[in-house]
């Protein structure tokens, strides 16, 4: 997919209404430090648009990027950060299973988990939990720079044994830092999330308009210099300058 534009539109808090939103909604999970954040900066090709630390547990809300005006790119808050108390735990849960059961527009989940280790105990709840759900998480191996091409392979396998999922399940191993598998989700996702026609035919005459500047401005007279304009060539004028002076310092000699 062309980024065009994307924009954090919607943040929501414990307490927040989640939106009810015209556009398709994908959304993306996954335990404290897996790599959220970088893995949706390079999806939409910025270096800061969603923020990334060192520091485990940094999204604590629900956050709505809206992607090209035609669909919404859903920030889930990360999950098993340990040094939250158990409340706060509790609500972060609680928001996550309020937006699966309230969003009326969301057509996939991807659950992140770090390829380099067996999936954690957390990591097979929310898997577990989310098929209770109704939704079938897609899994996203983060951190496969990490990996030999051929430990990739086997820690696909692992993630695949340790969830017991399914054959047709699907597992794209990812890297932030190559852009391995980039593509590979984005086409995924413009498989799952289809645009209303009233937007795309919004987006037909952006884009028509668009070009239909651009050809006015081709097509514009290039502006003359003004020397030509006025006939009066500069260099001409110089020199007739520099003669006169010359001619006067002559005479005072």
């Amino acid at each position: 997919m062309v980024i065009k534009n994307v924009n954090l539109e919607t943040v929501c808090g414990i307490t927040s209404t989640i939106p009810d939103n015209m556009l398709d909604e994908v959304a993306f999970a996954g335990k404290s430090n897996v790599g959220k954040s970088s893995l949706i900066n390079a999806l939409m090709n910025r270096k800061a648009l969603a923020r990334t630390s060192s520091q485990p547990g940094k999204t604590q809300t629900i956050n709505f990027y809206n992607v090209n005006e035609s669909m919404y790119l859903v920030d889930l808050p990360g999950y098993g950060y340990a040094n939250a108390n158990v409340e706060i735990k509790a609500k972060w849960g609680q928001m996550i299973e309020n937006y699966l059961h309230t969003s009326k527009r969301l057509k996939a989940v991807f659950l992140l988990i770090d390829i380099r280790h067996e999936p954690s105990e957390n990591d097979q709840l929310m898997y577990e939990w989310m098929g209770h759900q109704g939704y079938a998480p897609i899994i996203i191996a983060t951190k496969a720079d990490k990996l030999k091409r051929g430990q990739v392979i086997r820690h696909v396998q692992m993630i695949r044994e340790v969830l017991q999922m399914e054959p047709e399940s699907i597992v794209i191993p990812f890297s932030a830092e190559t852009k391995q598998g980039r593509e590979e989700i984005w086409e995924l996702i413009d498989s799952l999330v289809e645009i209303p026609e009233e937007i795309l035919e919004e987006q037909k005459k952006k884009e028509q308009k668009k070009q239909k500047e651009q050809a006015q401005k081709n097509d514009a007279p290039a502006r003359k210099p003004r020397w030509k304009a006025t006939d009066r060539p500069v260099a001409k004028k110089t020199q007739k300058k520099a003669a006169a002076k010359k001619k006067a310092n002559k005479k005072k000699g």
